[in-house]
């Protein structure tokens, strides 16, 4: 069963949230996440993709060797394809996850959508040997998601983020809270621009409270093979330093004198 809409000024999560898939990361944002963009709408997308690195990267660096193991005559090419076909067809469902209708529904559906965008750039990224746990990676999903242009403003919003995030830890949110229904409405747009859905300014207008909305599924997944062409022609170009290999516990202290 969907979790409610809010009315006590408490986000919406919904229920694919605490649900696992292979690596075990979670199919949504996780609740934390929610409450961190909830808290700095501004950096949405900033706070997504560091949290997308360090939730998603590891599965992301799973798959890939255990793919290389299965199919040890698979391309980059042919793995980065099956990474894409998976992510593009979740993308394709992922609308209207929530149950809920008007701005609560429309802003999970669109954050689901870009956190399943994220964590497909980062298969990709470990299907051409490039390391997605890597925190350039963050990076790399702002400038893929059009978030930002240059690496140099993405690594510098990243920054901020991160900052506002470790006080955030330490001191609490602070201030005076802005109205929930604000705060749901800047967060759904900072997340449409980043998940690629470019009718972002028709979609706010019709995210009202009590009104229904269902993102397409063409419009989901239009934008999401738009990514996954991005990300395969950046990794392909700059594949490597490949996935580093677990290393065993016999390794970890190195040889001994």
């Amino acid at each position: 069963m969907s979790d409610p809409v809010p009315t006590d000024g408490q986000p919406v999560t919904p229920a694919s949230a605490r649900s696992t898939a292979g690596g075990g990361a979670t199919e949504a944002p996780p609740a934390t996440l929610w409450d961190r963009m909830r808290q700095d709408p501004q950096y949405a997308p900033e706070h997504l993709a560091l949290e997308a690195v360090r939730r998603l990267g590891p599965e992301a660096a799973q798959w890939a060797r255990q793919a290389r193991a299965e199919q040890p005559e698979a391309t980059a090419e042919t793995l980065a394809e099956q990474a894409v076909r998976r992510f593009v067809n979740r993308a394709r469902l992922s609308g209207a996850v929530s149950g809920a209708a008007g701005l609560p529904g429309a802003v999970i559906d669109v954050g689901v959508l870009a956190w399943t965008q994220a964590r497909m750039v980062l298969h990709v990224a470990a299907a051409h040997g490039v390391d997605p746990t890597h925190p350039d990676r963050a990076a790399d999903l702002l400038i893929l998601q059009k978030v930002h242009k240059v690496a140099e403003s993405a690594r510098l919003a990243l920054g901020v983020a991160a900052g506002r995030e470790r006080a955030g830890a330490l001191f609490g949110g602070g201030g005076q809270p802005a109205p929930l229904g604000r705060v749901m409405l800047r967060l759904g747009v900072r997340l449409a621009q980043m998940a690629g859905v470019r009718a972002a300014k028709r979609v706010v207008a019709k995210v009202v409270p009590g009104a229904a909305i269902v993102f397409g599924t063409w419009a989901n997944s239009s934008a999401t093979k738009n990514l996954a062409e991005r990300s395969r022609n950046l990794y392909r170009q700059h594949g490597g330093p490949r996935v580093p290999e677990p290393r065993r516990p016999d390794e970890a202290g190195g040889q001994s004198a």
